[in-house]
């Protein structure tokens, strides 16, 4: 259905059967990664199941109608991105599920790009169902496939939707608005003005309004001070107030939080000059408290710069929201910040005070725990690194440094240095923005055990480590897996009664992420232990700086180290089709020929040998996988044979009972 010709409504399919679209030279490279692509397929999922009869609009696709030879084409100048990945999922659909979804409308590949033949190509291959490991391809397309495919996999799982569901919301529910532009439009100008357009009132500051308006006038000022000050998710909260709040709020030394009483009841009279109001009954219009304080950074010898531009969250602040009303309601709120206005209506309906009140100073505590006891990422002096830091004042000198957040301000102290391998291994385990469970596990612990002696890096170390063998045994190792909600809120540590499927280490690239990166954190203590026994291989103890000095990475790529399809000019045995028909390769996905890597190397070596791996790899200054790193220690992985296949057994098994240890 459409408005007028230059608006249309698309659903899926009729968006794929109808009409062909290029990717013009002036718009950058496919460019999302594991993050985006899992968003797109999750939110798609999360609507079906909670609105399944209604249209879920998956955005704007702006477009330039092109008539060639009497055919028309239409150029994308906006939303891209979005194309390019709905086009890779309806082939992942085509290619995987052609059992049991019809597909049949989808006649031919709609979707090329202009002066790059490459890309088209890649597209082309994946419609076409023929293997892209041989060829020249898009890398960044290849592992969008793999990414979708393994994302698909796992939310469908997850949320107990059969394929059949999903594809027929998506098909039939799923719509795009193609909007055109005037055929005079000067498309390069409109292509700058659409990457520079502003900002639309964002969600949370709505929902700031409405919970403005529940509260008491002299309750106002104070939900809306802490509501700006803990919103800018890059700094550190202190520095959201001016200097006479900070240090009532925070104390001389910026690490004492102030009680809920004495905030609420004292807090206004610590208003700054530029806030004051000439009203004498002291009435603020909630439009004024929509507006961002005014800083004030003269008592402090650090610049501004400095704090809003040293240090990366890995939350948004709309998502944050959503964790505190987690922990406050004990409720089982879905962590997506999409439906955050709607997430919040129950809890304010009732026009409750106590509840918005409560929730500002959860909010304040959050913030200051959050600031000193989660990772974030950390810019300074040309490196960047994961940090684990608290601020600490100097009254002496007057000024602010960042320390450790345990133990002594040494950056290589052990006790800090665990909890932040242990939390950096979480985060690139989930690293989208939403549904982030380690991060609502580790916040509530945090804030139910911060104000006991039972707070320190020990028992913070212990709990972490809790949490992902519970992950692991109850969930992804799991016969009949838990949801995050039941392991995180109604479990007391691993369930001693859960039965695992150990064939899930065995599934070549549909292994999580996370036991790979929890397998790495494992390796790492035990390398840093005197016996290293996972570190002897054939008689050979490993010695290498680059495990002792390991930090995670954005790795989201399986890699076979004895390669699914081998380069090598030297290779006198080959996979044949009859072994692949025969299943006689069901080693090559066996969990000891298995590691994660990252996406432009596993892109780049994918095919070649182990020899020519170890090669590439021996030196590196650092290495992606620690696993990877034992593996290089054989010497018949190359062999295509018993040798080869008793080694990767071999490894597999040691793998496997490090995971297991613990159960």
């Amino acid at each position: 259905m459409s408005s007028n010709s230059q608006t249309l409504e698309l659903n899926i399919k009729e968006l794929f059967s109808k009409d062909n679209y290029v990717i013009p030279i002036y718009q950058r490279n496919y460019a999302w990664g594991n993050s985006e692509i899992t968003q797109l397929i999750q939110d798609i999922v999360d609507y079906s199941k909670e609105y399944k009869d209604k249209p879920y609009y998956i955005g704007t696709l702006i477009a330039y109608k092109r008539e060639t030879n009497g055919k028309s084409t239409f150029e994308t100048i906006d939303g891209q991105q979005r194309l390019t990945t709905l086009t890779i999922l309806i082939n992942i659909i085509k290619n995987e599920y052609t059992n049991s979804i019809d597909v049949s409308w989808y006649k031919e590949l709609n979707l090329k790009f202009d002066s790059r033949k490459i890309s088209t190509d890649t597209l082309q291959l994946i419609f076409n169902g023929e293997s892209i490991e041989n060829e020249t391809v898009n890398t960044a397309i290849k592992q969008g496939y793999e990414d979708a495919k393994k994302a698909l996999n796992n939310i469908l799982k997850d949320s107990k939707i059969p394929i059949n569901e999903f594809c027929e919301y998506l098909f039939n529910r799923v719509y795009i608005l193609r909007v055109l532009v005037p055929e005079d439009t000067d498309l390069n100008h409109y292509f700058e003005i659409m990457n520079n357009r502003g900002e639309q009132l964002e969600k949370h500051e709505i929902l700031k309004a409405k919970c403005l308006e529940i509260l008491d006038n002299e309750d106002r000022y104070i939900f809306s001070s802490i509501w700006e000050a803990c919103s800018n998710m890059e700094k550190y909260v202190q520095y959201g107030f001016d200097t006479e709040q900070r240090r009532f709020i925070f104390g001389k030394d910026l690490n004492t939080l102030i009680s809920k009483e004495k905030l609420y009841s004292n807090f206004n009279n610590r208003k700054s000059h530029d806030n004051e109001t000439n009203n004498q009954d002291n009435k603020i219009s909630i439009k004024k408290l929509l507006e961002p304080d005014t800083i004030q950074f003269s008592d402090y010898s650090i610049s501004i710069d400095d704090i809003d531009e040293r240090f990366n969250s890995v939350i948004n602040f709309p998502n944050f929201l959503l964790h505190i009303l987690r922990i406050q309601t004990k409720k089982d709120i879905a962590l997506d910040d999409k439906r955050l206005i709607v997430l919040f209506e129950p809890f304010l309906k009732n026009k409750n005070k106590e509840f918005v009140k409560e929730f500002g100073y959860n909010l304040l505590k959050s913030k200051f725990l959050f600031d000193k006891y989660i990772i974030k990422r950390e810019f300074k002096s040309g490196k960047d690194e994961w940090s684990l830091k608290q601020i600490k004042w100097y009254e002496q000198n007057k000024n602010i440094n960042y320390i450790n957040s345990f133990g002594i301000e040494d950056s290589n102290d052990d006790e800090n240095k665990d909890i932040l391998m242990l939390l950096s291994m979480f985060h690139v385990s989930n690293p989208t923005l939403v549904y982030k469970h380690w991060l609502n596990a580790s916040l509530k612990y945090i804030l139910e055990n911060y104000d006991n002696n039972n707070f320190n890096a020990n028992n913070y170390k212990t709990y972490l480590e809790e949490l992902a063998k519970a992950f692991l045994y109850d969930r992804y190792l799991a016969i009949n897996p838990k949801d995050y909600f039941e392991i995180i809120y109604t479990n007391n540590g691993v369930s001693n009664n859960i039965e695992i499927d150990i064939e899930k280490l065995n599934q070549g690239t549909s292994v999580e992420n996370f036991i790979f990166n929890y397998l790495d954190y494992l390796l790492w203590q035990n390398y840093r232990n005197e016996s290293k026994e996972y570190f002897k291989v054939e008689g050979r103890e490993i010695h290498d700086d680059r495990i002792k000095n390991f930090e995670y990475t954005f790795r989201s790529s399986v890699e076979h180290y004895y390669p699914q399809h081998p380069i090598d000019d030297n290779l006198s045995i080959a996979l044949s089709k009859e072994d692949i028909e025969n299943n006689k390769t069901d080693w090559l996905n066996h969990f000891g020929n298995l590691c994660l890597i990252s996406n432009s190397k596993n892109s780049r070596l994918s095919n070649y040998m182990p020899n020519a791996k170890k090669e590439h790899y021996q030196n590196s200054p650092t290495i992606d996988s620690i696993k990877q790193r034992i593996m290089m220690e054989y010497e018949n992985w190359d062999t295509l044979g018993d040798n080869n296949i008793n080694e990767i057994e071999e490894h597999g098994n040691k793998m496997t009972g490090l995971l297991l240890q613990e159960k």
